[in-house]
């Protein structure tokens, strides 16, 4: 796997984009083209869950599962000795299994064997604040009020936040722990600093391990000391980290923008890394199967109370792919896991971390913009900017596109995008480059290879693909990102002038209050969900664009060599910067709700956010249009009504089993990941029947019926009707009853939602998949709580 990059264009860095002859003045076009990842030398066993004798101690029942593991792999190597040696990872808490170095021909005969749920290779995944937490209302002009959630969930006071990253810098003042106090009792971590003395944790940071083991299994050689730390060298986990759970830090800004006060979703919990992910990347992916598995099942055992996980690779079955394996468990044990959406929008089908027992987090702008202006032939356009330096002067500069300025022995393609040394420093010298953003490299490295080049500024241009979506980075020079009509505007001007053309960027700004906001990321990734498309994903928006937070002191904002820039803060961009925003959020609910499951956590979150922006219209998508619950699932994150929804959409361990019967996993597999034989219900349920708090219906025809259950969780006599039934396009909706009467706290009542395609058949809207959208709204008066479920149906076309 890899990390969901903060900077979010590196996700399309494999993508090349190729300028077409004709419209070479108008359009920055996009052309895939992914090398295949090359064979792994190194796979997951997974066997289930435990089933430890009862009087069997914890050392005991561990060292007994080791010794099963060497006995499962010696018995089909015909040796026990190499079993033990080719074995880097036996997991023998709460997960079952083990990782080992094995032949393709080795990893198909253990399959084969009795016991075994699942072998998979050691794949890969990639990673994927001072103004975030007021934008959702937490906080008014830097004062907190005593009705914000914050105060109200006692700021997360002592719920436990692990993150699953590239660590963490503990040197950061966001994790002081000057107001914390005595570390819980429940805490079994550890702080694994025996190779990095100077690492400390605290009773802030109370715990941080490294999980290495299949980086170097893929990386062909041991690691070097520098990773046998869970110190982060990258800043991702850092940042990821402090948006979920750091202390607050006055006066914190990045290159002298968007000054203020920062802190996490939950400022008074303790937080704990583990280090999954690693420079130099192997294969183009820093974070590998067998350590996330290994990390889960440390931050199982140790007591964490919410997981966030912002990394995120392919779509897969879920017992080959070790974020839905190592959340099962984590959500057997009471944890919520909070996972990225990844970074692979805005085309359809492309969100991944699709298990209906993880968050699955998509990201959007808030209302804080740092825009700067390319004046140009009489017109002036917006962009977005962090550069710290500016143009000299108020004379325009010369105007180059860096397709006309290729360098000797580059091509077209790596001009276009602006690769490093593509671009010929006799035609750029003096000059603003335009380049595309997608493809090739990294959007900052993009103005370094400007920069060598001679040239004084750089223009972003975006493709159709990126719409209206700009980015505030950190560039080396002058530079400024425009949207997509903008850019046209701009290239038709340097084609068509009849003079030398010319212009000049100003310096940008800090503003709160832009408009409209939340939009979403053009780099979120969309749904439907591929695998299983009776589950809407994402489940949930939230803040992922410009976000600030701290960065390690081993990083430059770029995370490139040629950087040696070195900030305690930095802005970032990705669902990986959203993840942790919910996982605070969640957080919070868990402090405020100890008793409460992870899926009544998640429907809190999910039930209470808002299809709606800030001035009460829809939700915009990149280019502007009404986005879907595609792009947002429930809708932006809500905090204060998050803690306290009224009804909530419970789920249990069980419901999950049921939800694999329906998916057709036989009796075996269920009883090696239930640790017990498990019988799946005689009347099957349907999959559109696990108690989601979303309902999708992937191919409606004629009358189908979808069940669901709610728990009352607000006053104990309290009546909801169902107030709002916006149904989709071309589909009747009808909910039985209409009314349900709650007489104490934690009663259940059940419901019906039938759904009947009208006559004559009726499109849905274009750009939707087919698919159209509504909502059932229960409500237990005016100005009480309103528990908001989105409808997804695709009608089959007669």
């Amino acid at each position: 796997m890899a990390m969901e990059t903060g900077t979010a264009a590196a996700v399309q860095s494999t993508r090349r984009l190729l300028l077409p002859l004709a419209v070479s003045f108008l359009l920055c076009a996009l052309a895939v083209g992914t090398k295949p990842p090359p064979p792994s030398s190194s796979y997951i066993v997974y066997l289930g869950a435990h089933s430890h004798r009862a009087g069997v101690s914890t050392e005991e029942a561990s060292t007994l599962a080791t010794e099963s593991h060497y006995d499962l792999l010696g018995s089909v190597l015909g040796d026990r000795e190499k079993a033990r040696d080719a074995i880097f990872y036996s997991y023998t808490k709460n997960i079952n299994g083990f990782a080992a170095k094995l032949e393709p021909a080795v990893a198909a005969a253990i399959a084969k064997r009795p016991g075994v749920v699942s072998v998979f290779p050691n794949r890969g995944m990639r990673m994927q604040t001072t103004r975030s937490w007021e934008f959702m209302g937490l906080e008014k002009a830097g004062v907190v009020p005593q009705w914000s959630a914050w105060e109200v969930a006692r700021y997360g006071r002592d719920t436990i936040i692990g993150n699953l990253d590239s660590g963490v810098w503990p040197e950061s003042l966001s994790f002081n722990d000057g107001q914390m106090g005595p570390i819980p009792d429940t805490w079994k971590g550890i702080c694994q600093n025996q190779h990095d003395p100077k690492f400390k944790c605290n009773s802030k940071l109370i715990g941080a391990r490294y999980f290495n083991k299949g980086y170097a299994m893929e990386a062909g050689h041991p690691p070097p000391d520098r990773l046998n730390t869970p110190r982060d060298d990258v800043g991702h986990g850092t940042h990821t980290l402090a948006t979920a759970g750091g202390s607050q830090v006055k006066g914190a800004a990045a290159y002298g923008y968007g000054n203020g006060t920062a802190r996490g979703g939950s400022p008074r919990a303790r937080v704990a890394a583990y280090r999954v992910c690693f420079n130099p990347p192997v294969n183009d992916v820093e974070c590998f199967d067998a350590d996330i598995l290994a990390a889960f099942e440390a931050a199982i055992a140790d007591g964490v109370h919410v997981i966030t996980a912002s990394v995120g690779g392919e779509q897969r079955d879920f017992f080959e792919d070790t974020v839905a394996i190592g959340s099962l468990h984590a959500t057997k044990a009471g944890i919520t896991v909070v996972c990225s959406a990844t970074n692979n929008g805005p085309d359809f089908g492309t969100v991944s971390n699709l298990a209906p027992w993880v968050i699955t987090v998509a990201a959007s702008t808030t209302d804080r913009a740092f825009p700067g202006y390319l004046i140009f032939n009489r017109t002036r356009v917006e962009g977005q900017s962090l550069s710290e330096t500016s143009l000299r002067g108020k004379g325009f500069y010369p105007l180059i596109i860096a397709t006309d300025a290729i360098a000797r022995g580059r091509t077209v393609e790596d001009a276009q995008v602006c690769m490093l040394d593509s671009l010929d420093a006799a035609k750029v010298t003096g000059k603003i480059v335009v380049c595309c953003v997608r493809g090739g490299v990294r959007r900052m490295e993009k103005g370094e290879a400007v920069r060598r080049a001679g040239g004084v500024g750089m223009v972003l241009v975006n493709d159709e693909e990126g719409g209206s979506n700009v980015i505030a980075d950190a560039h080396v020079l002058p530079a400024l990102h425009i949207n997509y009509t903008d850019g046209l505007a701009l290239m038709a001007y340097i084609k068509s002038t009849p003079s030398p053309p010319s212009g000049f960027i100003s310096k940008a700004t800090t503003i709160v209050g832009a408009r409209p906001a939340p939009v979403m990321a053009s780099f979120s990734s969309v749904g439907p969900n591929v695998l299983n498309p009776e589950i809407l994903k994402p489940d949930v928006t939230a803040p992922g664009v410009t976000i600030i937070a701290p960065w390690s002191g081993m990083a430059s904002p770029s995370d490139r060599p040629w950087d040696q820039r070195r900030v305690d803060f930095t802005i970032q961009s990705g669902t990986s910067m959203s993840c942790p925003h919910v996982a605070g959020i969640a957080g919070l609910v868990k402090t405020l709700h100890p008793d409460w499951s992870p899926a009544a956590i998640k429907s809190a979150i999910m039930t209470t956010a808002t299809d709606l922006d800030l001035e009460q219209r829809p939700i915009l998508n990149p280019f502007l249009q009404p986005a879907t619950p595609f792009s947002y699932g429930s809708g932006h994150v809500f905090p204060a009504r998050a803690l306290d929804p009224g009804l909530v959409y419970d789920a249990s361990y069980r419901d999950y089993l049921n939800f694999f019967c329906a998916l057709g996993y036989n009796v075996t597999a269920m009883g090696r990941f239930n640790e017990t034989r498990y019988a799946c219900p005689a009347v099957p349920v349907a999959v559109r029947d696990l108690n989601y708090p979303s309902i999708t219906l992937p191919d409606l025809a004629g009358l189908t019926t979808v069940r669901r259950r709610v728990r009352n969780v607000g006053a104990p006599r309290s009546t909801y009707t169902a107030a709002v039934v916006r149904e989709p396009e071309g589909v009747q909706v009808t909910v039985t009853p209409t009314t349900l009467a709650f007489g104490a706290v934690g009663e259940e009542k059940e419901f019906q939602v039938s759904f009947v395609a009208r006559v004559p058949f009726v499109p849905a809207p274009k750009g939707a998949g087919g698919y159209g959208f509504g909502a059932i709204v229960w409500s237990d008066g005016p100005g009480n709580h309103r528990v908001r479920t989105p409808l997804a149906i695709r009608r089959r076309k007669m």
